[in-house]
Order: C-alpha cells, then sequence, then structure tokens
C-alpha cells in the first residue's frame, strides 16, 4: 500500500513538473500571471465599473489598454500630451463598447509639469467621485550609445520616467489610502531587471522605478487592498522606438525596424488586465526567448551575463551598421 501511494504522488510531482516545462516552452508569461490567465478572474467580471486611469494613452500600450478597458466595461481617463489623439482614441472605444461619453474623460497631462498633478487628480476625482486604478504606462525609451549621448538625455528619462510618475503617483496614492483600496500599475520593462545596450539611461529609469514601487509595497502592508504592480514587458509591437530618445535631446531616430516579430500589444494588454484582475505584484509578459531570460537573471545571473554579451555585442553591432538594433533578438532578418 506504502509503495502503490509513492507511486502514485511520484507520478503526480512528474506530471505537474513536465505540465510546468511544457507551459514555460510554450508560454508567454510567468508561471503566476499564466495561471492567473488559466484559472484566474477574467477581467471583464473584475474591472467593470472600475474608475481606471491610463497614462500615455495616446499610442501603443495606453491606447491598447484604453480599447479593453473599455470592453470590460471600466470607466477611463485618458491621458497624454496629445489632446486630438487622446480623443481618437476615446471616439474608437465609444464605437466598441457599450460606454457612454461620460464614462471617458480626456484628461490632457504632461508628466514632466509635475505643478499641475495635483489638480488634474482633483478634476478626475470630481468627474467619477474616486480613482479604483492608475495605470502608469507613460514615458519613453532610448536607442543611443552611453559614450555619445549628452548628460541632459539621461535628465530627461529620469525626470519622465521617474520623476514624473512618482508624482503623479504622490497626488493619487493618498487618495486610495483614504478609501482602503485601489491599484497602482507601473508598466517597467525587462530592462528593469536586466540591463540592455543602447538603454543606459532607459534601463536606470526603469531600475529606479523598480525599486521605488518594491519599497512603497512593503511601506503599505497595513493597506492589503492596495495592490501596486510591476508590469515588465519584453518586446511588444509599439510606437516606442520610433518615440525613443537619441544621443540629442532633439534627435529622432534613425532607422525604426520591423515590429512584426515582436510580441503583439493586444496580447501583451490582455495579459497585463488579467494580472490587475488577480493581485499579481510583478508580471513577466514576453515571448520566448525572452521569457527565459528573465528567469536566467533571477536564478542563474551567471547565464544571463553569458547571454546578455552575445545578444548585446549584436545589438551594438548592428546599431553602429545602420541596422534596426533589435534584429539581433531574431532569426529572420529585419528591414528598415
Amino acid at each position: 500500500m506504502d509503495w502503490c501511494f509513492s507511486s502514485l504522488l511520484w507520478s503526480f510531482i512528474l506530471l505537474c513538473l513536465l505540465v510546468h516545462v511544457v507551459c514555460f516552452i510554450f508560454g508567454d508569461a510567468d508561471v503566476t500571471l499564466q495561471l492567473a490567465s488559466l484559472i484566474g478572474h477574467k477581467p471583464e467580471s473584475r474591472l467593470r465599473g472600475l474608475v481606471v486611469w491610463v497614462t500615455g494613452a495616446s499610442s501603443g500600450i495606453g491606447e491598447e489598454l484604453a480599447y479593453q478597458l473599455a470592453k470590460c466595461g471600466s470607466r477611463l481617463v485618458l491621458s497624454a500630451r496629445r489632446e486630438d489623439q487622446l480623443n481618437r482614441v476615446k471616439q474608437k472605444c465609444l464605437e466598441i463598447s457599450s460606454l457612454k461619453d461620460e464614462d471617458i474623460l480626456v484628461l490632457p497631462l504632461d508628466l514632466l509639469d509635475r505643478k499641475s498633478h495635483e489638480e488634474k487628480t482633483k478634476t478626475v476625482i470630481e468627474n467619477f467621485g474616486h480613482i479604483d486604478v492608475l495605470i502608469n504606462n507613460g514615458g519613453r525609451s532610448q536607442r543611443s550609445l552611453f559614450l555619445e549621448t549628452h548628460v541632459e538625455v539621461y535628465e530627461a528619462l529620469m525626470e519622465l520616467n521617474f520623476i514624473g510618475t512618482v508624482s503623479l503617483t504622490k497626488q493619487v496614492l493618498p487618495h486610495m489610502t483614504q478609501r482602503g483600496r485601489g491599484s497602482v500599475v507601473t508598466v517597467s520593462s525587462v530592462v528593469g531587471l536586466a540591463g540592455a545596450p543602447l538603454s543606459t539611461g532607459y534601463s536606470a529609469s526603469k531600475h529606479a522605478l523598480q525599486g521605488f514601487f518594491n519599497s512603497l509595497r512593503t511601506e503599505l502592508t497595513d493597506f492589503p487592498n492596495i495592490l501596486i504592480s510591476m508590469v515588465c514587458p519584453g518586446p511588444v509591437q509599439s510606437d516606442i522606438v520610433s518615440n525613443a530618445f537619441t544621443e540629442e535631446l532633439n534627435k529622432p531616430v534613425a532607422i525604426v525596424g520591423s515590429q512584426e516579430h515582436k510580441m503583439s500589444t493586444s496580447r501583451c494588454v490582455r495579459l497585463m488586465l488579467v494580472g490587475i484582475a488577480n493581485g499579481v505584484k510583478e508580471m513577466w509578459i514576453a515571448q520566448q526567448p525572452f521569457l527565459m531570460f528573465y528567469y536566467a537573471w533571477q536564478y542563474a545571473p551567471t547565464v544571463a551575463w553569458a547571454m546578455t554579451n552575445q545578444l548585446g555585442r549584436k545589438r551594438v553591432q548592428n546599431f553602429k551598421a545602420g541596422v534596426d538594433a533589435d534584429s539581433a533578438y531574431f532569426t529572420k532578418p529585419k528591414t528598415s
């Protein structure tokens, strides 16, 4: 009898390991987020009716967040600098959902204008009465080598990506602590966990966000119903490359390669909403082999450094040769 029980137990353990390995090989998110996607709460049921404030909502991940949240029935605050683009996003949200005009507030916002953040927050609360979820998505990336990059670019990256995000959170979080509930979700990056060439300043700003919000989470242990969540996407189809900083503040990116091999924006956002609906504190969202890169940095940093050096060398070579730097990550060549 004991032998039979042991055999069943080991068989079960081996089956669980096999399922885990299969999910890892074919998955596009960390195990916690994958499980939430399979057996957790659905965003359609958890996010319906909630007031969600999305920054960077005029394009890319922020724009897709607006569309999927609208379909979930969330009431929306759409913020970015370009009001005309925000109105375009609002109109599409109304077309694809059952939301009414009064359910979506277009609120132009400049993360660099920190003096305006208090007034903007008051406007949201006056309009909807409260804020359930703040999604800190606004920011810019970088494509330049450190030795060629002006210090002003690093200052701009930290001011926008880090200080701007902290400033807005500073205004919203007291409202959530008064209510005793809410979610602050911040879009970081894989380079918020590891380094990457051509993104020294961007990576630094995302590392800063990781450190800040991980520390903030521990300060809020008396508020168990307030979620502090970090989202760490790998390469995703968006405008982030075309809008990136270069070695000079106002110099545009010379080459923006094809986005076709990156994870679709819609899939990335769906996983984000699953994570929010299920209270996931940190989300790793990436297809293989990038997902393996996250785990390597977490559990085998020596191996991760070898991977980073190999990919990084190719990335810099592509950049210097005038080829899309991201083509280092894909087997099929990209063209500009």
